[in-house]
């Protein structure tokens, strides 16, 4: 089939362009918003050879069909529905007008993490990497790897410098990316996160201990008692000084005159938001992004391996649903406050869930007969177990249901033992085999041996499920075989 002839069978197959609202590409697939998602013929998608999988998440209908052929198949498939070209983001806010507000919530929190992700996922790592230089017993007994080479004691320094960038400064970064999705101008964001965070403000890790001590420095300004304390790693003071001061700018330049518009919208932005970041709304949000902290910390060490386990049980179902994508916020709070939290929990069990579904796929390509499913399964198992779980879910484990069940369990398992041994990440990285990388090293032993339980689980619980569901379809089969005899004898 021509590419065209290709983008034609597809439309068929989603009620025709009618039914088009919006389209996009990414690098794999057709990203799709529908006006009624009931008229797709999934039957007809699956018979399809380019088409590698199909899902439904965030209001977008996508369909996987791989680099190098989604954008050659987007061209004419626009062309048929009579649209012009569109990017990704576009298709987004479309999509995002047909969800409900808590998923609509969760796109606004991955809209603003997930373009800073690379950042924060370097500063981790390269903590990471400075955590397996600097602990002991981990290489050689009693001593650390600095301890045997005191040479590059001071490489492990620059390390931990270059590690730290990312989260001291943090609300630069969520400054700049939370006012330019809240409509704003993201400089200015940036230059708001730049003052949160100024030298001289008391560094906020240091904080508890000045409170502690009274020696917490203050600005004296018309009765006014307010704290010269800085916000790094903090999350929700940003975010909602990035609001108020998206909202201030924008209605600031309705009102201002063009002539003087360059000139006192920034002014008073900035001044405007600064003021009530320090008296109100710092303050406030720091006291609830605490009390948030202290209270996912308290459920996991309270529940332990129980809860552990219910939260593997259920991560792959949420990631369906896309609201997985809200835990980036909780995890840049946990690992910003490592010190006080140890890092985070949902880190390792993320992993648990990826390469059990990787583990799951892996097993339908060692005995599914289906050329197509086979061709799937390879390539997406493998990328499942590197941290990358859409093609293997969607493409695999949820049509065949028998695999997503396996993985869940196996996940679950995994997830019980590394919550019961603390296994905690201090940096994003990859959830799968490469996460080694960003696991306090006390805990690398027992991650290691927690993907293994997930894996081998998945694995086999997957064959075992295999077998069971081929003869209960066999046996659906005889008895349809049976009946209509039976029928015909009579």
């Amino acid at each position: 089939m021509s590419h065209k002839e290709i983008a034609q069978a597809i439309l068929n197959a989603i009620g025709g362009k009618e039914n088009v609202s919006a389209a996009a590409h990414c690098a794999t697939r057709l990203r799709l918003v529908l006006h009624n998602e009931e008229k797709i013929d999934q039957a007809a998608l699956d018979s399809l050879d380019v088409v590698k999988g199909t899902f439904l998440t965030a209001g977008q209908f996508q369909i996987i069909l791989g680099a190098g052929i989604v954008n050659e198949v987007y061209k004419p498939l626009v062309n048929l529905v009579g649209i012009t070209e569109m990017s990704t983001s576009q298709v987004k806010s479309a999509g995002a007008k047909k969800q409900n507000p808590l998923l609509q919530l969760v796109k606004l929190l991955s809209d603003i993490f997930v373009p800073i992700i690379p950042a924060i996922v370097a500063g981790g790592l390269l903590m990471g990497l400075n955590n397996l230089l600097t602990a002991k017993d981990l290489f050689i007994h009693g001593k650390s790897l600095i301890d045997a080479n005191p040479g590059i004691a001071d490489l492990a320094a620059m390390i931990n410098t270059f590690a730290n960038a990312a989260f001291v400064f943090l609300p630069v970064l969520i400054g700049f990316s939370a006012t330019k999705r809240f409509g704003g101008n993201a400089f200015l964001g940036a230059a708001l996160g730049m003052i949160m965070v100024h030298p001289d403000l008391l560094n906020a890790y240091g904080y508890g201990a000045a409170l502690v001590d009274h020696k917490v420095p203050a600005w004296h300004i018309l009765g006014l008692t307010i704290e010269k304390v800085g916000y790094q790693g903090a999350v929700l003071p940003v975010l909602a000084s990035s609001f108020i001061l998206a909202k201030i700018e924008t209605n600031l330049r309705r009102v201002i005159p063009s002539a003087l518009d360059n000139l006192l919208t920034p002014l008073l932005s900035i001044l405007i938001t600064g003021v009530l970041t320090f008296t109100f709304v710092g303050p406030l949000t720091r006291s609830a992004g605490n009390l948030f902290t202290d209270g996912i910390v308290w459920l996991y060490n309270t529940t332990g391996f129980v809860g552990g386990g219910i939260f593997g049980l259920f991560y792959a179902p949420i990631v369906i649903t896309g609201m997985h994508q809200s835990f980036i916020a909780v995890e840049t709070q946990l690992i910003a406050n490592v010190a006080k939290t140890g890092g985070s929990f949902l880190f390792p069990i993320a992993s648990m869930s990826n390469v059990a579904q990787g583990a799951a796929t892996l097993a339908v390509f060692l005995i599914t007969k289906d050329k197509k499913m086979k061709s799937i399964a390879s390539a997406s198992g493998i990328s499942a177990l590197l941290g990358i779980i859409e093609p293997a879910m969607f493409g695999v484990n949820l049509k065949l249901k028998y695999p997503f069940i396996g993985a869940i369990i196996g996940s679950a398992v995994a997830s019980a033992f590394v919550t019961f041994f603390k296994v905690r990440a201090v940096a994003l990285g990859a959830a799968g085999l490469p996460g080694i990388i960003s696991i306090n090293p006390a805990s690398i032993i027992y991650y290691v041996i927690g993907m293994g339980i997930s894996i081998v689980i998945a694995f086999f619980l997957t064959l075992v499920l295999a077998k069971r569901d081929a003869k209960k379809n066999i046996h659906g089969l005889e008895s349809g075989i049976t009946n209509r005899n039976g029928r015909g004898i009579k």
